[in-house]
């Protein structure tokens, strides 16, 4: 059994979904262009921290600055995209709810183009990224709350607000530099965690994991989130409040992934999906499992983005060949998905 009557997972899930993550990054670790043996990874570990051992200089730097980041940053977004799609889902008790549903990803592509078309830093592009992903929830919030109005009109705000940001995106491209620019600006829209440093995780992360760690501490309460309103005034608690919350933190989540590896699509549907069909509905359990399945499979579709061809594969395009179709076999199985 996944999980008990009372809704929460059993000692041997939680002990699966501990170390799926981490048996998953041991075993891509020597995956890559340069493919590093078990041997050379264990003594390269044994001179990290003790000081002896011969190993190569390469594989060193291969590992511990180049692998190492790359796969913390997949861990991370991967963890946070499937929680924000999690949130969002049952925020709007809608099955296609995602991380865009409020524009955020598209507010925070507009801060990462402007960024890169100004000549910002690495650090400086994930700032306007971030704040702009931030800039467009609070339009949407704006736009679409007030008295009487239901969450119908802040999923109609926010994909207003994403086409705005969408139709600026397209400005900066159009004004972008041609041979410089626009390539980076188009690649980095199509999603890669290349060239990430520490430095990067070291401003990135904070918000993901502060964001994760709120929602993991209130999850259940978020069972209340898909019930009508009268419902939820029966169980005395503060509704406003417990989506304000969600809405921060899945947004804080959405805008600092974005801002580190690009627009990430898929991610925030597919594996809530998932987890919901293995392990209920009960966010007692669905916040956890969407934490490490959602971890392990950004570290695998990473791990096929870096090493299946010669150039790097952007990962939206991954995750989209391989979302679509399993998401299509999921629908058909189940004979559709409910709340």
């Amino acid at each position: 059994m996944t999980r008990d009557k009372s809704g929460r997972l059993s000692v041997p899930a939680i002990i699966i979904l501990l170390l799926l993550p981490v048996v998953t990054s041991v075993a891509v670790f020597g995956i890559g262009r340069m493919n590093i043996s078990l041997s050379q990874i264990i003594d390269a570990a044994v001179l990290l921290f003790t000081g002896e051992g011969d190993v190569p200089l390469t594989v060193q730097m291969t590992l511990w600055n180049v692998r190492l980041p790359r796969i913390l940053l997949a861990l991370l977004t991967g963890a946070g995209l499937s929680v924000s799609g999690c949130a969002f889902q049952s925020l709007f008790a809608n099955p296609l709810a995602t991380p865009d549903t409020l524009g955020v990803a598209s507010g925070a592509s507009f801060g990462a183009a402007l960024g890169i078309l100004l000549g910002f830093s690495l650090v400086g592009i994930q700032v306007t990224s971030f704040l702009f992903g931030a800039i467009a929830v609070l339009l949407t919030w704006i736009s679409g709350s007030g008295r009487g109005r239901g969450l119908s009109s802040v999923v109609l705000a926010g994909i207003m607000i994403g086409s705005l940001f969408s139709a600026l995106v397209s400005l900066v491209k159009f004004t972008a530099d041609s041979e410089t620019q626009l390539p980076a600006i188009t690649y980095w829209l199509m999603g890669s965690l290349d060239g990430t440093g520490y430095e990067n995780l070291l401003y990135g992360a904070p918000p993901i994991l502060i964001g994760i760690g709120i929602l993991f501490l209130i999850r259940w309460r978020m069972n209340l989130l898909p019930l009508t309103e009268d419902e939820i005034r029966s169980s005395g608690v503060n509704i406003t409040a417990l989506r304000g919350v969600t809405v921060i933190c899945a947004t804080m989540v959405t805008a600092s992934s974005v801002s580190m590896c690009g627009q990430v699509g898929w991610v925030g549907l597919l594996v809530p999906h998932i987890c919901r069909m293995l392990f209920g509905s009960n966010h007692l359990a669905l916040i956890p499992a969407s934490v490490s399945i959602g971890a392990a499979f950004m570290v695998i579709v990473d791990t096929v983005a870096r090493s299946a061809s010669a150039a790097e594969i952007p990962i939206s395009i991954l995750t989209a060949i391989i979302g679509a179709p399993f998401f299509i076999i999921l629908m058909r199985k189940s004979g559709g998905w409910r709340l």
